[in-house]
């Protein structure tokens, strides 16, 4: 498997992953939405291949944490796709260490995810409305613990607390609804 930063060029790929991956258009929609969304930058975009075939992809998009009159950079990881045949190999957790990679390399210091409660866990996201750290809209308490970060700077979980503000193709309630 190779994972590589996904190109202009590659959109229809990135697109089709999408789209196998999920049941509905919605997840393919958003992502066409923030790559052409300016209010998202910095962009992270990777692309895993196999054979090369296109096999899974991950989006991260620029987001700060408004933290007592600071602003602290961040990043929202969604979506995550991996094509149905290529699921449970490890494709996944390889996209999201190489996503953490390349934001460390970019300074951004938090990753959020509203996710699956189960499977982020796994790849070091913990809760983070216990942390002080809320979502641009309020989660269902039913689903809290599914609003997750991960720190790739330490010490910023429990130092810095406050609002998550994303793109603006982001900043709607209903996605915000696990």
């Amino acid at each position: 498997m190779n994972i590589r930063p996904a190109r202009h060029d590659d959109r229809a790929a990135v697109l089709a992953v999408e789209g196998a991956a999920f049941a509905t258009p919605a997840e393919a929609e958003l992502v066409a939405a923030l790559l052409e969304d300016p209010t998202a930058q910095p962009i992270v975009s990777l692309l895993a291949e196999a054979e090369g075939k296109p096999i899974g992809h991950i989006l991260f998009t620029g987001a700060v944490v408004h933290s007592d009159g600071a602003q602290v950079p961040a990043s929202i990881l969604a979506p995550l796709a991996v094509i149905p045949e290529a699921q449970g190999r490890g494709v996944g957790r390889a996209l999201i260490d190489a996503g953490i990679d390349a934001l460390t390399a970019l300074d951004i210091g938090l990753v959020f995810v509203l996710g699956h409660i189960d499977y982020y866990p796994r790849a070091g996201f913990r809760p983070a409305l216990p942390l002080g750290l809320r979502a641009p809209y309020e989660i269902d308490p039913a689903v809290a613990d599914a609003w997750m970060v991960r720190e790739t700077r330490p010490g910023l979980l429990g130092a810095v607390k406050g609002t998550v503000r994303c793109a603006g193709t982001l900043m709607q309630p209903e996605l915000w609804r696990e």
